[in-house]
């Protein structure tokens, strides 16, 4: 009995002992997040609101530059129906997403949105604890949307402007379908798709407006982050998505301004970004193109970057007839290091059918020959300027 009594009393020990504390309720996500808990008529939604004075740097681009962005240009490049008039009244958006694929089944549970306003840039983050809160994380998007006279994004276009119109449409609200939108992917892809390997917005952020993340969360595992805090409740790990989100947007207006001061102050851009600036122009003023693409080879641009440039200002040059321009940059662009088959054809074209001196047209042939056979590039090649060989050998002989 007493034996008994003794191994009852140790399990009981065991049991305290092995007993686990209760966990302690996860502290409220707002308060995590360093936002508040908002009514807005259609539900509760956790809002963070920071403000940013116009002279805070990005990187090293002032917030205040976006003040003399080029409406009127990027919105060219955007193809706007009419030119945006007031920085004042653009909304900068960025969505956080619960995936990348888009569609019906994907909501945006955190959207970032900024505004300038007097002397500050407002920032407010919108953030839905749960899916329930959707109707009120749009209804207080709305009136943001309402009162702005365009919008601005990075990669808007294929992707957060459709998927908030697709989350708008299904909760049956009205989503302003004329609302201009500026999405600074094309310009940026202009600008520099011949400096850096890609144009994502955190190439840009890095290599442009000079920002260098610390413990940034890569954007693939943020839809992770947020399915599990939606299990565990933990929203400490969601301050960095809110950092991620906070960060893109204060690109967003960097880059804007950035615009701003490329176009109004060139003379003290670089060869590379010279360059940039030419394309960039091309579509809107051709002069003010060309005139960027000369100084881009005058400020010393070199190897495959000053060979596009100088090929696409021989293809103008050739457009209006100016020939000994042409010629020049066509003969420049032939003393590339790495074989180019575009300038010796121009070149053996230009002496054949304009100055009809088919010796030279037929040495410069021979030329190309022996450089693209050196090079071995594609057979193709060799072939098309074979075959302008023989025409012109059957030329100068009917000449005589």
């Amino acid at each position: 009995m007493a034996h008994q009594t003794l191994d009852d009393l140790r399990r009981v020990i065991r049991r305290i002992e092995t007993r686990r504390l209760p966990r302690a309720a996860p502290a409220p996500v707002e308060e995590v997040l360093g936002g508040e808990l908002i009514d807005t008529g259609e539900g509760q939604l956790v809002v963070v609101r920071r403000e940013f004075p116009l002279s805070h740097r990005h990187g090293h681009q002032p917030l205040a530059g976006a003040l003399s962005a080029p409406l009127n240009l990027l919105s060219l490049l955007a193809r706007l129906e009419a030119p945006l008039e007031d920085v004042r009244q653009l909304l900068f958006l960025d969505a956080e997403t619960t995936g990348l694929a888009g569609g019906t089944g994907t909501y945006a549970f955190l959207v970032g949105a900024a505004w300038l306003e007097d002397d500050r840039l407002v920032l407010t983050q919108h953030f839905m604890r749960d899916f329930d809160d959707e109707p009120a994380l749009l209804a207080a998007l709305w009136p943001l949307i309402e009162r702005a006279n365009g919008v601005v994004t990075f990669n808007g276009t294929a992707f957060d402007l459709p998927l908030l119109e697709t989350r708008f449409i299904l909760a049956r609200r009205r989503w302003p379908a004329d609302l201009p939108h500026l999405d600074l992917l094309r310009p940026s892809r202009r600008m520099w798709t011949a400096s850096f390997a890609d144009c994502r917005l955190a190439t840009l952020e890095r290599e442009v407006i000079g920002v260098e993340r610390e413990d940034d969360v890569a954007g693939s595992l943020i839809p992770a982050l947020y399915f599990d805090f939606l299990r565990s409740r933990r929203a400490a790990p969601l301050a960095r998505v809110l950092a991620h989100n906070r960060d893109d947007i204060l690109t967003l207006v960097g880059l804007l301004g950035w615009f701003g001061g490329a176009l109004a102050a060139p003379a003290e851009l670089g060869a590379a970004e010279l360059a940039g600036l030419g394309r960039l122009w091309e579509p809107v003023d051709l002069e003010r193109s060309l005139e960027c693409y000369h100084a881009a080879l005058g400020a010393g641009l070199a190897g495959e970057p000053a060979q596009v440039v100088r090929m696409r200002l021989a293809w103008w040059e050739k457009r209006r007839a100016r020939w000994d321009t042409a010629r020049a940059l066509w003969e420049a662009a032939a003393r590339h290091a790495v074989f180019d088959p575009r300038p010796w054809e121009e070149l053996a074209k230009f002496h054949e059918h304009r100055r009809r001196d088919f010796a030279t047209a037929r040495a410069i042939v021979d030329d190309a020959l022996g450089l693209a056979e050196d090079a071995g590039v594609p057979s193709r090649v060799r072939e098309a300027f074979s075959y302008r060989r023989a025409r012109l050998d059957r030329r100068l002989l009917a000449r005589g």
